[in-house]
């Protein structure tokens, strides 16, 4: 299967790519949805993160690291931080501009700039923190033709970000820290707590089972 993969990849590396990098990202908003609102999961905002993926994201990454590759050639050192610095000053910023101002479109917003103006400062800055030792990777071990499916399958955990802080958070890593934890304590509540919001104490037990006793013939 692998080798199957490369050889599509190989002979038609833009639908590849493209397709793999808009899946992946939409996978990121499902799973968002998945954890914070599974029974009510709305598909038609899965959709619109798809639509602004294959549409947008896939294509400018594809194409932007073929260009880059023929700007600056090779994987030596040199090379690999100039691309890496121009990766996070021009092709990050663009990104996280079109996904905030594209959904908003999709979404009818009267001003489809808000979450932009709002949030686009915090979420470079956490994107600082994890984007440049990705690409670092990507530009050194990852051939031209596969960049753009390495980078799709990393963004898949940042669109969990994105769609996170579009949402209800504010772009920093701290608002999505916070959702993570309160998130792990949710997924551990026993039962009893889930459904009561209590969970019952050793004396209540006792004296239920006192009661039972109490009442045996």
């Amino acid at each position: 299967m692998r080798k199957a993969f490369l050889k599509q990849a190989k002979r038609f590396p833009w639908i590849t790519n493209v397709s793999l990098f808009g899946c992946l990202f939409a996978g990121g908003d499902f799973v968002h949805q998945w954890f914070s609102r599974r029974d009510e999961m709305d598909w038609r905002q899965t959709g619109k993160v798809a639509v602004v993926a294959f549409s947008f994201h896939g294509n400018f990454n594809y194409f932007w690291m073929r260009g880059l590759e023929r700007r600056f050639p090779g994987n030596s050192a040199s090379m690999v931080l100039r691309k890496v610095i121009l990766d996070q000053t021009i092709s990050s910023p663009i990104a996280t501009s079109a996904f905030y101002t594209g959904m908003s479109l999709l979404d009818g917003k009267d001003d489809i700039f808000q979450d932009c103006r709002g949030k686009f400062l915090n979420t470079y800055k956490t994107g600082l923190m994890y984007w440049p030792f990705v690409q670092l990777l990507n530009f050194t071990l990852v051939p031209v033709y596969l960049r753009t499916t390495f980078t799709g399958c990393c963004a898949f955990v940042w669109a969990i970000f994105l769609c996170f802080s579009r949402q209800s958070g504010d772009g920093t890593a701290t608002a999505a820290l916070t959702w993570i934890l309160d998130l792990k304590k949710r997924l551990l509540l026993p039962d009893c707590e889930k459904s009561t919001g209590t969970e019952p104490t050793q004396r209540e037990i006792g004296n239920d089972t006192g009661h039972s006793e109490g009442k045996k013939p």
